[in-house]
């Protein structure tokens, strides 16, 4: 029998097109339509238990496929154990590269501008986190505090916070992702080291010419960050409040207020602003002891470059917009016609 090379030679390019395009369709096409997931890879697994799961689980098609592609790419010693976001979404070779770079899931923080440490302590317990005081230091208390110690020595822009005094102000506004697995302690370092990238050189430089600290330009920064919303108010009354310190009269800030007494609802009355604290604006004069909230990039701006104007009061209207005043009689007719 006479064997035809050529009609051999066809049939097994076809036979390995068919294989190649089916290796091609399972290694490097989803599966199919799926949320993302948490997938626990553990320390010691085997690659193939690992593909065993990932398929039972829909991640994947193929556990052999995830085998044979791991062999081939040398990586079978290279996956890394740990929790990662996965989906049927991604390829087999998407997979083997994300787990075999340990890029693990992470996740997403946001520090909401205006934000004090309360704020940020209830929002990271949410999220099953410990509790951030031990880390950060307590709002409104004077106490020594190792891990602030520790972070003072750390980062040169904490060296002017009076001792004892929390971190309050310095976690700089922004979102951060971190590892599953990480602390608040992660949080905090990202935070910080946000809050020295974004002080720039310059901005440090033209604080020092002021004859201001940073915690003084950070604490100034705090209530306008509470009082008003954009960025030309913010400078506005940036220029109101220096003004009130250069005339030694009191802030009477009603956000200071708030925060010294722990009131949650924005309205203050006269007897709320006979609470004692030196973070009552009301009953002491100049800055408050310390930040009232974590300022964002503009109203650490407008602490720096504040807007000279001969006005000395201001008020907010219920939708919003900021009434500038030179005389208590104009701010008082304008509280009457604007609040009433």
């Amino acid at each position: 029998m006479e064997i035809d090379i050529k009609k051999l030679a066809l049939a097994f390019s076809l036979f390995l097109l068919i294989i190649i395009a089916f290796a091609y369709q399972t290694i490097f096409t989803p599966t199919g339509k799926g949320e993302e997931k948490i997938f626990t890879i553990n320390k010691g697994e085997a690659v193939k238990e690992i593909a065993l799961n990932l398929e039972k689980q829909g991640i994947i098609g193929s556990h052999s496929a995830f085998v044979a592609y791991a062999a081939f790419l040398g990586k079978y010693s290279k996956v890394q154990a740990g929790d990662y976001l996965l989906s049927p979404q991604m390829s087999i070779s998407q997979i083997i590269d994300i787990v075999t770079k340990g890029e693990t899931a992470k996740e997403k923080i946001t520090i909401v501008e205006g934000w004090d440490l309360r704020d940020l302590n209830d929002y990271l317990q949410s999220k099953n986190m410990p509790g951030l005081f031990s880390l950060t230091g307590t709002p409104t208390e004077v106490e020594s505090n190792e891990n602030v110690d520790t972070l003072v020595k750390e980062f040169s822009f904490l060296k002017d916070k009076p001792e004892g005094i929390s971190l309050e102000g310095y976690l700089f506004p922004d979102t951060y992702y971190i590892d599953k697995s990480d602390s608040p302690e992660t949080v905090i370092e990202k935070a910080l080291s946000n809050f020295d990238e974004k002080l720039t050189p310059e901005l440090r430089n033209d604080i020092k010419k002021q004859n201001k600290t940073i915690f003084q330009i950070l604490t100034m920064a705090s209530l306008i960050e509470k009082e008003v919303k954009t960025p030309e108010d913010k400078k506005m009354v940036s220029g109101i409040l220096w003004n009130r310190i250069n005339s030694k009269m009191a802030l009477q800030v009603d956000s200071t207020v708030m925060y010294a007494s722990g009131k949650e609802n924005s309205k203050v009355y006269i007897k709320d602003t006979q609470f004692d604290s030196p973070y009552n604006t009301y009953e002491y004069r100049g800055l408050p002891e310390g930040p009232i909230s974590n300022p964002g990039i503009d109203s650490i701006l407008a602490a720096i470059y504040p807007t000279k104007s001969n006005y000395m009061y201001y008020l907010s209207t219920p939708e919003g917009k900021t009434i500038f005043s030179k005389t208590l009689d104009e701010h008082n007719f304008n509280k009457n016609k604007y609040l009433k």
